[in-house]
């Protein structure tokens, strides 16, 4: 019979207790407080004690942030712009359909209830930045200045600067503004390459327009694809609080590098709910160079409509698993189109580096120089193979800005209308002519009811397919332009006077 491990003598039990008990106490004894959290020498990374951990009594390690903030928060500053009301109808308001509307909902500002342009007050708003030289270039969201037309920086120090728009680009949401100030601080920049799930992460910026005020997480996910098909962005996702002004402030590691920038949050209360995104900081300081150098930012296109694949579909393309962008469409004679990529190809990988979701195609065929060549990995008819395709520039479709304040140059400026060209995907949807679609409208052109959506066939009965040729209709025009429209599924005259 087995012996009972529940009768053992009382003496036994007490004895291994006492012996249990000495052992714990020894190893307490060898983990004091006092340095038990220390790396080696030989095993600590370089500057990685920019922010070290505290854990007193032996308790949990946690981050302590204060000489992160107190060496490189000084270089995180305050970005305040002022938006001029925009003349309208008088009817008071701002409908459904309004752009305007954008520049109050990214601000958390109520928009305007009523009021023509006598009684219209600026639209103030406020973001973050942080100064990457000290000859005072700084790096901010795109959203946060680019309908503003007056930029102010603060600084820790309180002192104020007038701030120029160097340039910015709504693809990546970044922006470019500089002050005339010497000797500034400035951030160190890290490699967002490096970042792993699970990383303490850490913002500065204004929220609720509160300077320099700082909030802490982990890194919950890296090149998350968010947004629209217009987005070419591998985002840094976060549990960092981040909230209205808190737009283009920097988000650091624990050496204190910016390994990111603040820009948006998935919220439904317009406030912070958990979900933060950050541009990784290569991807912005890439616009920044191309900004400053050219005032203009080149990405790549191959011409295709992709999409997710999912389980079933990899089952059905014979994948191991879902990975890859799956060829939905090439456009005629596109690249993708010329190089006999087809619908039901699955791209795998491009130029050798593995393409996992949609995002990192649209990320590494946007950063491909224009005139190169791409070589793409693809999946067809069960097996792999290699295609090289001719990589064409992405045209961006900014707006043209036409507004009623502007003089000079620009013949439609007293139009009041902003316009931009139609993506060949974006005439497909609609099915239209047309090439012009309407970005904003003010002064006459919003008098007369012109729509942003509307898209623009001609002016004076003679039709328009650019932007020179819009301007050159409506030159010396001094009375009334008629112009056409398509709206919906018709056609309409507009009758605008001159300005």
């Amino acid at each position: 019979m087995s012996p009972d491990r529940t009768a053992e003598p009382f003496a036994m039990k007490t004895s291994l207790g006492v012996l249990l008990a000495a052992l714990c106490a020894l190893l307490t004894a060898c983990s004091d407080g006092s340095g038990a959290d220390q790396p080696s020498q030989s095993s600590a990374p370089s500057q990685s004690n920019i922010v070290p951990t505290r854990a007193p009594g032996g308790a949990a390690a946690l981050p302590d942030f204060t000489a992160l903030v107190e060496q490189y928060g000084k270089a995180v500053v305050n970005v305040e712009v002022i938006q001029q009301p925009r003349q309208t109808d008088g009817r008071g308001g701002l409908t459904a359909d309004d752009p305007l509307l954008d520049f109050f909902r990214r601000f958390g500002l109520p928009p305007p209830q009523g009021g023509g342009p006598e009684q219209g007050m600026p639209a103030r708003g406020a973001g973050s930045g942080f100064i990457v030289s000290n000859d005072g270039y700084i790096l901010t969201n795109a959203h946060v200045v680019a309908d503003a037309d007056e930029v102010t920086v603060r600084l820790t120090d309180r002192r104020e600067f007038p701030a120029k728009v160097i340039g910015f680009d709504p693809r990546s949401d970044v922006a470019v503004i500089r002050i005339e100030a010497k000797d500034l601080p400035i951030v160190r920049m890290g490699d967002p390459s490096q970042l792993r799930p699970g990383e303490w992460v850490l913002a500065i910026g204004s929220p609720f327009g509160l300077d320099s005020s700082a909030t802490a997480g982990i890194v919950s996910a890296t090149a998350r694809a968010v947004g629209g098909p217009d987005t070419y962005v591998p985002f840094i996702q976060t549990d960092v609080a981040v909230n209205p002004g808190n737009s283009g402030g920097p988000l650091f590691n624990l050496r204190g590098e910016v390994i990111g920038m603040n820009s948006m949050i998935f919220s439904r209360t317009g406030g912070y709910m958990g979900l933060s995104f950050a541009i990784p900081i290569d991807v912005a300081n890439d616009v920044r160079e191309q900004l400053v150098k050219t005032g203009r930012v080149v990405r790549g296109r191959i011409g295709v409509a992709v999409q997710e694949v999912n389980a079933q579909l990899a089952q059905s393309f014979g994948l191991d698993r879902p990975r890859g962008a799956l060829v939905s469409a090439a456009e005629k004679d596109s690249p993708a189109a010329k190089a006999d990529v087809k619908a039901g190809d699955v791209i795998l990988a491009v130029n050798g580096r593995e393409i996992d979701r949609v995002g990192d195609l649209r990320s590494e065929v946007s950063k491909t120089k224009p005139g190169s060549t791409a070589e793409l990995r693809v999946w067809r008819d069960g097996k792999e193979r290699t295609v090289k395709v001719h990589v064409d520039e992405l045209e961006e479709q900014e707006p043209v800005r036409a507004a009623a304040r502007q003089s000079g140059g620009d013949e439609t400026a007293r139009l009041g209308i902003a316009v931009r060209p139609l993506t060949s995907e974006e005439k497909r949807q609609v099915e239209t002519e047309g090439n012009l679609v309407v970005q904003e409208v003010s002064g006459p052109a919003a008098v007369a009811g012109v729509q942003p959506g509307d898209i623009i066939l001609g002016v004076n009965g003679k039709s328009v397919t650019s932007v020179q040729q819009l301007r050159g209709a409506v030159k010396g025009q001094q009375s009334t332009v008629a112009l056409l429209v398509e709206r919906g599924n018709a056609q309409i005259f507009i009758p605008i006077r001159g300005g």
